[in-house]
């Protein structure tokens, strides 16, 4: 059976030299006013002989504990059904979520389930760090098209069929004890840190406020509260401000599918050499003479062509003209490098140091 990888590569290019204006609340987080982490455990039910099989005892012994509670008592070894799995909820708080606030959950099979698309997670406490319960989940399992079939004459699976979403399945029933009024100051920490963007930041508080903020290091910009005012329209205004800001590449990776988003224009230093699999990348500059027109009164020069090279032990060579990364994802998508190959090969060249940018994996 004929394998088909589907391998999306979506190129965003935005200006990547120079300064852009941004608002101070793109580049910072407000320490203590943070998103939480929330854990669960659950069962998704409804699935169509996919899920846990019988030899999971902790599902099973779930499904006995969950049917006591609608008053069916049965032993956990005469449960017998491949139509539920156990599965492990986790979820972002956001800071001051307040009772009633939906939000999205993920949901990843703990067991052997196959798959858990189409099921239906039951109602889940979620515990934050410090044990209580602040919410709860619910509601239909999406996995993002995932699917797996088998049969006799093989398998196909796309994506991973085995971890999804709940759209807006969480519900927040206790909220964090943070007030406002209590807080003399704040620390705005960088997101990435920058002595030089900690510096501006203070200065732009201070041009508009007066001297209220000092940048302590790289990533912390303390920003004193002034009395009789509503503090959250001030904290307001303070992120609204405006800075300047280098556009920094990203390479945003999705593993489970197999996405690339790239934005910038961002560059290969060559040389790099990269071995992975029976795929050799070879990223180098050559030499040229640059010789100008006749009667110019211009002089002979010494230039450099970078060059990538894609080879397959199979035959198939590319060769770019061009430094650039989107190039060198393009020729590797043309050879069919799958998506594990592809990710595999721009973190081993971002861990040597010639990428610059920076690479999130999702």
């Amino acid at each position: 059976m004929k394998k088909i990888i589907l391998f999306l590569i979506l190129v965003i290019t935005f200006n990547a030299f120079g300064k852009n204006n941004v608002k101070i609340r793109d580049e910072v987080e407000i320490s203590g006013m943070r998103t939480n982490y929330l854990t669960g455990y659950g069962i998704v039910v409804g699935l169509n002989g996919t899920g846990d099989g019988t030899t999971s005892k902790f599902t099973l012994i779930t499904i006995a504990n969950m049917l006591r509670k609608f008053g069916i008592y049965i032993d956990p070894n005469q449960v017998k059904t491949k139509n539920a799995a156990a599965v492990i909820v986790t979820a972002n708080m956001p800071p001051f979520a307040k009772p009633g606030m939906s939000f999205d959950v993920s949901v990843s099979s703990i067991s052997d389930a196959k798959s858990i698309a189409n099921g239906v997670l039951i109602r889940t406490p979620l515990y934050g760090p410090d044990g209580k319960i602040y919410a709860f989940a619910q509601g239909p399992v999406s996995t993002g098209g995932g699917f797996s079939e088998s049969n006799k004459g093989g398998k196909i699976e796309k994506n991973f069929p085995t971890s999804g979403i709940v759209v807006n399945g969480g519900i927040m029933e206790e909220e964090l004890p943070i007030n406002l009024e209590d807080i003399p100051f704040i620390t705005l920490s960088l997101k990435n840190p920058d002595f030089e963007k900690s510096s501006q930041i203070a200065k732009v508080i201070n041009d508009k406020f007066g001297k209220i903020a000092t940048a302590v290091d790289a990533t912390s910009v303390v920003v004193n509260l002034p009395k009789n005012v509503n503090k959250t329209e001030f904290i307001a205004k303070i992120l609204d401000l405006e800075i300047q800001s280098d556009s920094e590449p990203t390479v945003v990776i999705y593993e489970k599918t197999g996405t690339v988003i790239m934005s910038g224009d961002i560059k290969i230093d060559p040389p790099v050499y990269v071995a992975h699999s029976n795929i050799y990348v070879v990223v180098e500059k050559t030499p040229v003479i640059s010789q100008p027109p006749p009667l110019s009164g211009g002089t002979t020069t010494t230039a450099e062509v970078t060059t990538t090279t894609v080879k397959e032990e199979k035959g198939r060579i590319i060769s770019i003209e061009s430094p650039k990364l989107s190039d060198l994802v393009k020729a590797l998508n043309d050879l069919g490098v799958s998506p594990r190959d592809m990710i595999a090969i721009l973190q081993a060249i971002k861990n040597a140091g010639k990428i610059h940018a920076k690479i999130i994996v999702m």
